[in-house]
C-alpha cells in the first residue's frame, strides 16, 4: 500500500513537471491575437563621429491620412534620452521598443520623434544639429502586421547622409535617411 502512494505522488509529480515545462516564456505572456513588435536602432557613417540625437518615442502610423486622429501609434519606447548614435555600427544596436503588442493592423510607416537636443561633439566643441525644414525622421514600410507574429525592425540612420551644412542659417542641420529592415518571426 506504501508502494502505491509513491507510486500516485510520483507520478502526479512528473505529470506537474511536464504542465510547467512545455510551456515557454512567450506562450504565457503574449496574447496570440496580437502581433508583437520590437524597434532596434542603428548607423553608418564613413566619415563622422560623436554624433548624438535626442530620442523622444517611436510611432507607427496606422492610418492612411497622417493628420487623422489616432493616425499615429506610441510604441511606448524604452531607452529614451540622447545617445551617440555613432557607436550604433556593426553589430552594436539600440534597443528601442521591445515586444510592444498591437493589434492585427496595416503599418503605412515608421518614425522616430527627436527632441531638441541634437548635436555633434567635435574636438570636445558641441555643435548644434538644428532639424532641417520639413525634416521628418521616418519610414515608409507599408506592410501587414499579423496576428500572431512578432516583427523585429532594424532602423539604419545614415549618419553621413542626414548631417549637413546649411548656408543660410550658418549651422549644421539633421535630415535623417533612415532605412529600415523588417523581419517576420
Amino acid at each position: 500500500m506504501k508502494h502505491l502512494q509513491s507510486l500516485k505522488f510520483v507520478v502526479l509529480s512528473l505529470i506537474i513537471l511536464v504542465n510547467f515545462t512545455s510551456c515557454t516564456k512567450d506562450d504565457m505572456g503574449r496574447d496570440t491575437n496580437k502581433a508583437a513588435i520590437t524597434v532596434s536602432l542603428k548607423s553608418s557613417t564613413n566619415n563622422l563621429n560623436n554624433v548624438f540625437l535626442d530620442i523622444e518615442d517611436v510611432q507607427v502610423k496606422v492610418k492612411e491620412d497622417g493628420d487623422a486622429s489616432n493616425a499615429w501609434v506610441s510604441l511606448n519606447a524604452i531607452n529614451l534620452g540622447t545617445h551617440n548614435v555613432s557607436d550604433l555600427i556593426s553589430e552594436t544596436e539600440l534597443l528601442l521598443v521591445d515586444h510592444f503588442e498591437i493589434n492585427e493592423t496595416f503599418i503605412y510607416e515608421i518614425r522616430l520623434v527627436l527632441g531638441d537636443n541634437n548635436f555633434i561633439n567635435s574636438d570636445e566643441t558641441l555643435i548644434s544639429l538644428g532639424l532641417a525644414e520639413n525634416a521628418v525622421a521616418s519610414n515608409l514600410i507599408e506592410t501587414e502586421f499579423e496576428r500572431n507574429h512578432i516583427y523585429q525592425l532594424v532602423i539604419n540612420l545614415d549618419i553621413d547622409e542626414s548631417i549637413e551644412f546649411a548656408e543660410e542659417e550658418n549651422m549644421m542641420v539633421l535630415n535623417p535617411k533612415l532605412y529600415t529592415e523588417i523581419r517576420k518571426f
